[in-house]
């Protein structure tokens, strides 16, 4: 299993990269499972970079906020007008509210078959896409959101890794559930200590190392941080409560678990 950093600004797309998007790929045989994990703004064109859209196996949205879905309306383009379009529906998973959602980002309804096999996320049934095993949890954000715990073949063949990706989130039970023993915690770190005081909304660096100290987590990769926060400050503030390697998502980064 790996992970493919395509976008990873926080709330809105900054200068040096697209809005939150991440693609997971695993092997099985001669077949590679391909997921992506949100797409926000900007990131369908750096996607193009890494695998051809219709290649995908699903789209997993975490919440539907713009930052994390809008996107989505480019990908409808692509596999309705694209090479070799029509194509097959598209799997698209999500909170309640996924389909109009789309409909609404994506303007009036497209004629001709639909584009996405829309579902939605129930806690507590796991879904499975080839060797990978997703488990939707819900977290604490202003609507409703889902952390996803992934879990698949290591990239050595040693055994089942354990990615686990935040979404937007502030600290609370269903986070730490959905982390607990990750090998890779992918964790959203958008606030700033003594600068944003609102809760519910997202984590600081600091609440992101105590998250991965509290779940256990083998490695902490701090991402959503909007282009106006300092990523060191972020980085820092997570070095404060947590004492293994903290990283700083990257466009393009792979990291293989």
């Amino acid at each position: 299993m790996r992970l493919v950093v395509v976008g990873c600004s926080g709330s809105v797309s900054g200068p040096d990269s697209a809005s939150s998007c991440y693609l997971v790929q695993a092997d099985e045989g001669d077949r590679t499972t391909s997921v992506l994990l949100d797409l926000g703004s900007g990131a369908f064109g750096q996607l193009l970079r890494y695998v051809a859209p219709e290649e995908l196996d699903a789209v997993l949205l975490s919440h539907l906020h713009a930052d994390h879905m809008v996107d989505v309306a480019a990908l409808e383009v692509y596999l309705k007008y694209g090479p070799g379009a029509p194509h097959r529906p598209m799997p698209l998973w999500g909170p309640e509210g996924t389909c109009d959602r789309v409909a609404q980002v994506s303007g009036e309804p497209s004629e001709g078959g639909p584009v996405f096999d829309t579902r939605v996320w129930q806690p507590g049934e796991p879904v499975r896409l080839g060797p990978l095993v997703i488990e939707p949890f819900p977290v604490r954000h202003p609507v409703p959101a889902f952390a996803m715990r992934i879990t698949g073949p290591a990239e050595d063949g040693t055994g089942p890794r354990t990615l686990v990706y935040t979404g937007d989130t502030d600290s609370c039970e269903g986070v730490v559930a959905a982390a607990a023993d990750a090998h890779l915690l992918l964790a959203e770190a958008a606030f700033e200590e003594g600068r944003d005081e609102v809760r519910g909304i997202h984590l600081t660096g600091r609440r992101a190392g105590e998250l991965a100290t509290e779940a256990r987590a083998e490695r902490l990769v701090l991402t959503h941080i909007p282009p106006w926060t300092s990523r060191e400050t972020v980085r820092a503030e997570a070095c404060t409560a947590y004492g293994g390697p903290v990283d700083l998502a990257q466009p393009g980064a792979a990291i293989a678990l």
